[in-house]
């Protein structure tokens, strides 16, 4: 496929953090009670959620880049207390009077200005994307700031994961552009001419994944894996020398458009005289999507993911579907803020972070598996999906979740 120029790619991501701060942002700054949301970030040392409120071109923070998000009725004043750059200025109100005070004196005049009831800063114990204050940075607050502000500082959790959880239309509408890249990757993989039974390895795979990425001039998020299960071998993760007859097996996500996926799909290299799946794989495949189906069926806003957890697992046991459920939330980051469902080592209800409520428009990656028994061994089907999560349900972004492709 065709990628798209990095004009068209900036253009659309500065689009998108526009509709972010002007939409997204007054939503999640209404629901917290702090009047004022105090971001900063060290250069190379950037907040979590530098990424969903800087424009394409500014890549890394300046020195240390500081934003004030300050309630102004049901609107949100956003100003930059930053060093001069025009970028910035296309989306912030520019507040330091750079070379006539210092930084930490425009935030005192700004507090003083606001007089803000509560502050909030990015300190959580429980979530990294609301943890991406420095320690410096916070020294120096305590160090320059007068005792009134200090008392008034907060840590809201809430503003830092809904902010980059929840997509805006111009992303909703680039997403399954972005999951087709992630793809075209797997695509180009699973095929005859790549994968040569008793020659190629799983690891040969990898460096297919990683280099066709690098090549169409995107990036992978975490290094894909690949692995595979073969009859006579209780392992469900075995790597080597790919053979006929073995199910494959590859974790892939990339970034792209500021957007990520997280897919896995099988593949089964046919034995000679095969031509087509085994009757046991197709027949596993199908109690896979009957199990994905289920999770969609429970998956709606208000919800927190430790009910969906819950409630799929339950309705799985009452048809005799041997699941294990493990989805979370994909979108700046891989394994994204909101909702955790499940952690594949405990199928139990995960304290806080399985406690945050699913909403509307945002994206997952819908990852479990199923355990059949097929006429050799047992085999667990493994798949993982890039999904939206609207006010209509659960959508697949990419066609094929039935299928199994077939390697002659």
């Amino acid at each position: 496929m065709n990628i798209r120029s990095v004009k068209e790619q900036y253009e659309l991501r500065n689009q998108c953090l526009k509709e972010r701060l002007e939409t997204i942002l007054p939503r999640v700054m209404m629901e917290s009670e702090a009047d004022l949301w105090l971001h900063a970030s060290k250069e190379y040392n950037e907040d979590p959620t530098f990424r969903a409120l800087t424009p394409a071109q500014y890549p890394t923070a300046r020195r240390i880049t500081m934003f004030a998000f300050v309630k102004d009725g049901e609107d949100v004043i956003r100003y930059s207390l930053s060093m001069p750059d025009e970028h910035l200025n296309a989306f912030y109100t520019p507040y330091w009077q750079f070379g006539k005070e210092s930084q930490m004196d425009a935030l005192k005049r700004l507090l003083e200005e606001v007089d803000p009831k509560k502050i909030a800063i990015n300190a959580s114990v429980d979530f990294a994307f609301g943890d991406g204050l420095s320690m410096g940075i916070y020294t120096t607050l305590l160090k320059e700031l007068d005792e009134k502000w200090l008392d008034r500082m907060i840590s809201d959790d809430h503003l830092a994961i809904k902010l980059m959880e929840l997509r805006t239309p111009t992303e909703r509408k680039l997403l399954p552009e972005v999951v087709e890249a992630a793809f075209s990757v797997m695509n180009a993989m699973y095929t005859s001419e790549v994968v040569e039974p008793d020659v190629t390895t799983t690891q040969d795979l990898e460096w297919f994944m990683m280099q066709k990425v690098k090549d169409m001039g995107l990036d992978y998020w975490f290094e894909p894996t690949m692995d595979l299960q073969r009859e006579g071998s209780d392992d469900s993760h075995i790597t080597g020398v790919i053979r006929r007859g073995d199910l494959l097996h590859c974790d892939f996500g990339i970034r792209y458009m500021n957007l990520c996926t997280d897919t896995q799909r099988l593949a089964y290299v046919a034995k000679e005289g095969e031509d087509a799946i085994p009757k046991d794989l197709a027949n596993g495949m199908k109690v896979n999507n009957r199990f994905q189906d289920i999770v969609r069926s429970c998956m709606k806003a208000g919800k927190t993911g430790n009910e969906v957890l819950a409630e799929a697992l339950a309705q799985a046991k009452e048809e005799g579907i041997e699941a294990t459920l493990y989805s979370h939330p994909c979108n700046m980051y891989g394994h994204g803020p909101g909702p955790t469902i499940g952690l594949w080592n405990q199928q139990s209800a995960i304290p806080v972070k399985g406690d945050v409520e699913l909403d509307n428009d945002t994206t997952y990656a819908l990852e479990l598996n199923v355990k059949v028994p097929c006429k050799n061994k047992d085999y667990y089907i493994y798949t993982e999906e890039t999904v939206l999560l609207d006010e209509n349900g659960v959508k697949f972004l990419y066609e094929g979740r039935d299928q199994i492709t077939l390697i002659k």
